[in-house]
């Protein structure tokens, strides 16, 4: 072995959030964990997260979607308090339910549709939503615009502040043992004898078990290990207000009010490759919609913008694969790092550690896609 070989049980390659969150779940199964992380100038979605932990409207087209998601924010108070206990760290989960606002009656429609079908295909008494006129969901959100068709409102959703999360994982995980390393750009990974060798440049690490979760490099490394694992970029852009008093005590689809009393807005999608430009008319729309939805946001100063890029699938649903060809090699991908982050802790995390799939997943191989797959409406 080569002296500046590094062993331990698991390589994740990338310390986003699903690497991180899964990396964290590996050390609470008492197994030892290298993370390697990229540099600081990586495409990184979770620096762009919205912060949602939401439910109601996920998985149209895909019952399984919904059902994980749900699974996961229904275990998410006990990830924030186990991270909390861990690290000192309030991620500020805040569960009070949420609200998905339409502005015309065409999209209430369609909304209620959409809902109406999961419920039917979930088959879970308690997962539900409740179509609210303009006045009804002015109950729960008074600042609510006069143009504002009416909503859906879900108690499974919530949210939670991601750069506090992403920061508690780091800590959670380093408090644990991980070994982390930055900066470093994965260029080959090879078994020999059971072992995954995995450098980048000079530095070397082996262990009998990779996990790669990272983001939108996840094709080209999955590939090293005979895995097909379609990922593409798909842009978003958010912009942050100056701290306002509160009035939204709920979060919704478009807007949330955070932790610190700044507004958060975005809704944006768009498929431009790897362009992460903010544009200002794509800002423009984003706020024309939330001051429709909400007037007092008229003359809020904003303070900060940023796009991000999504790790999509064509389909848009995650993918969860070990490699036929180098078994005790995975694949993790999606775009909701924070809905299911307590799914990649408490189940995804398992599932590496002993090769028992759960049947959870079985919705979510990588295999589903070929090169020939055709790219989808997203189901998100």
């Amino acid at each position: 072995m080569n002296n500046n070989t590094h062993s331990s049980d698991v390589i994740v390659i990338g310390g986003g959030l699903v690497g991180s969150s899964v990396a964290y779940g590996l050390l609470r199964q008492g197994l030892s964990v290298t993370i390697l992380d990229g540099a600081d100038d990586t495409i990184r979605p979770s620096r762009g997260n919205f912060g949602l932990v939401w439910v109601q409207g996920k998985g149209f087209g895909m019952a399984d979607y919904a059902r994980w998601s749900f699974g996961s924010a229904r275990q998410w108070p006990a990830l924030r308090d186990e991270l909390q206990a861990q690290t000192g760290i309030d991620v500020e989960l805040m569960q009070p339910g949420g609200l998905h606002i339409c502005l015309s009656e065409e999209e209430m429609a369609q909304r209620v549709d959409k809902l109406r079908w999961l419920e039917s295909e979930v088959g879970d008494p308690a997962y539900r939503s409740t179509v609210l006129s303009r006045d009804e969901a002015a109950e729960h959100l008074p600042g609510l615009g006069p143009e504002v068709a009416g909503a859906t409102y879900s108690a499974m959703d919530g949210h939670c502040n991601p750069l506090k999360l992403l920061r508690a994982l780091y800590s959670a995980n380093i408090a644990k043992g991980a070994r982390i390393h930055n900066r470093m750009q994965v260029d080959a990974i090879r078994k020999d004898g059971g072992i995954f060798h995995v450098s980048a440049g000079e530095r070397a690490w082996q262990a009998p078990r990779i996990v790669i979760a990272a983001g939108h490099a996840t094709q080209q490394l999955s590939a090293m290990v005979g895995m097909f694992v379609p990922v593409r970029p798909n842009k978003g852009q958010v912009f942050i207000t100056e701290r306002v008093q509160p009035f939204l005590t709920h979060p919704t689809n478009y807007v949330r009010q955070t932790d610190e009393g700044t507004v958060q807005i975005g809704d944006s999608m768009e498929e431009l490759g790897f362009d992460d430009m903010v544009r200002v008319p794509v800002n423009a729309r984003i706020a024309a919609r939330a001051v429709k939805c909400f007037p007092v946001l008229a003359n809020a100063r904003v303070v900060r913008t940023w796009a991000a890029l999504r790790v999509m699938s064509p389909d848009g649903f995650p993918m969860y694969q070990e490699s036929d060809s180098h078994p005790g090699a995975f694949a993790v991908t999606c775009h909701s790092g924070v809905t299911l982050a307590a799914q990649h802790v408490f189940c995804i995390a398992p599932w590496v550690a002993t090769g028992l799939r759960p049947a959870a997943i079985e919705a979510f191989p990588a295999t589903r896609f070929t090169p020939e797959t055709e790219v989808k409406p997203y189901g998100i």
